[in-house]
């Protein structure tokens, strides 16, 4: 048994509470969160944490793990021992930023998040895509003007650094929902709209056909799960969340009536605004292609005011990061940046509670409640007063604990 005593408590549910609580552990859940001391037995391990913050761990919906080279093209070359190698560091730096539960949106796969749950390495909780389904010339289509190669070889020869596949034809985007599902992906992702990252797609671009969108939602719906869209426009948002898909990832360009067709039909949005601000900054040093570097004004001048789209629209929102080799360090400036636009308990509700929700296990994670998993953290400072307490690397943070198990402090 872990007791944290003379706790603040910080989540969706308690917002300026001054009173101080234990939150009592056992067996990697919380047994009970109660106003004053618990006494625990001889074999309880108390920490009297002296009216620090504790709040839930944070969930970022949007990640790739195995990313860590800039540029998605060379990053799928890497020799499948480097891709997984160096996907391990990325995974243990996340979960010491805060990060105990991240979802990977394309490339990871069920070895790499079964490694975390045998705890064969630290990592966050690990809700995996595997490989993100594209058009050909699509947002996962990586080959230039003068690259005939197959974009797509056999499941034996594709790479584990590869974040994506190409796949066309109702009949084949069929089968590759049930490829995924059975070697372990936890939920479908596909490419939309064009994106930045690729070198033959304008953002503009629609991508897959109504027909193709339509039997992907299916088969996902099929195997109990949804499907998670990266799209851009609101042309491409309306039309992708109106056939059934349930998350769109970085809607920079999201209008009111594209907001509205979300709000009906129940979609949550995860903008990633860290990543266009660290591109923007560094990203021409890290391999990122001129034709690349030319998009990202395009989608990240309008990211923040989709904030505020979204929001009057009634649109819950995820904190998602998307960043890619030597950026992974930014992941929680995310945070900072919509506390630009957004109150920061928004911030960190989508943080944690919201987050909870989209990974499909809502009251089980980004709660400091009785009967959720013991996913805490321990926070020198208020976030509510200055978010900067939970950026960097963790600096500030002074326990981090998954599963009930202090994984970083003590």
């Amino acid at each position: 048994m872990l007791i944290l005593k003379n706790a603040r408590v910080l989540d969706v549910n308690h917002r300026d509470d001054d009173g101080r609580y234990s939150v009592v552990i056992e067996q990697g859940i919380i047994r009970e969160v109660r106003q004053g001391d618990y006494a625990g037995g001889t074999h309880a391990h108390t920490i009297d944490v002296g009216g620090r913050t504790v709040m839930p761990g944070m969930v970022d919906c949007h990640v790739h793990v195995v990313a860590s080279v800039a540029n998605l093209g060379s990053n799928a070359q890497l020799p499948n021992v480097f891709a997984t190698l160096r996907a391990v560091p990325i995974l243990e730096a996340m979960l010491r930023r805060g990060f105990t539960t991240v979802r990977d949106a394309g490339g990871a796969d069920y070895a790499l998040a079964r490694a975390i749950s045998d705890g064969l390495i630290k990592g966050p909780r690990l809700f995996i895509s595997g490989k993100a389904l594209s058009q050909t010339g699509g947002h996962g289509d990586f080959r230039d003007r003068f690259n005939d190669r197959d974009p797509d070889p056999c499941a034996c020869n594709r790479n584990a650094g590869a974040i994506a596949r190409v796949v066309d034809g109702v009949d084949n985007v069929r089968r590759a929902v049930r490829e995924e599902m059975r070697a372990g992906a936890n939920q479908i992702k596909i490419m939309a709209s064009g994106g930045v990252a690729s070198p033959t797609d304008p953002i503009a671009n629609l991508q897959y056909s109504v027909d193709e969108v339509r039997a992907i939602v299916e088969e996902a719906a099929s195997h109990q799960t949804y499907v998670m869209g990266h799209a851009y426009t609101p042309q491409a948002i309306k039309r992708v969340v109106e056939l059934g898909v349930r998350t769109i990832e970085h809607g920079n360009l999201i209008d009111d009536d594209a907001a509205q067709s979300m709000a009906r039909c129940g979609a949550y949005a995860v903008p990633t605004l860290v990543t266009y601000d660290a591109l923007h900054k560094v990203g021409a040093q890290y391999g990122i292609g001129p034709g690349s570097v030319a998009k990202i004004d395009d989608v990240r001048l309008q990211g923040m005011n989709s904030l505020d789209v979204f929001r009057r629209n009634g649109v819950k929102m995820g904190i998602g990061s998307d960043l890619l080799g030597e950026m992974h360090r930014f992941q929680s400036d995310e945070l900072l940046l919509r506390a630009q636009v957004l109150d920061p308990f928004e911030v960190i509700c989508q943080a944690t509670a919201i987050g909870a929700e989209i990974v499909k296990m809502p009251g089980k994670l980004g709660v400091v409640a009785e009967g959720a998993h013991a996913d805490l953290l321990v926070v020198d400072g208020d976030p509510l007063a200055d978010l900067s307490v939970l950026t960097g690397q963790g600096e500030r943070i002074d326990y981090v604990i998954k599963d009930g198990e202090i994984v970083f402090g003590e």
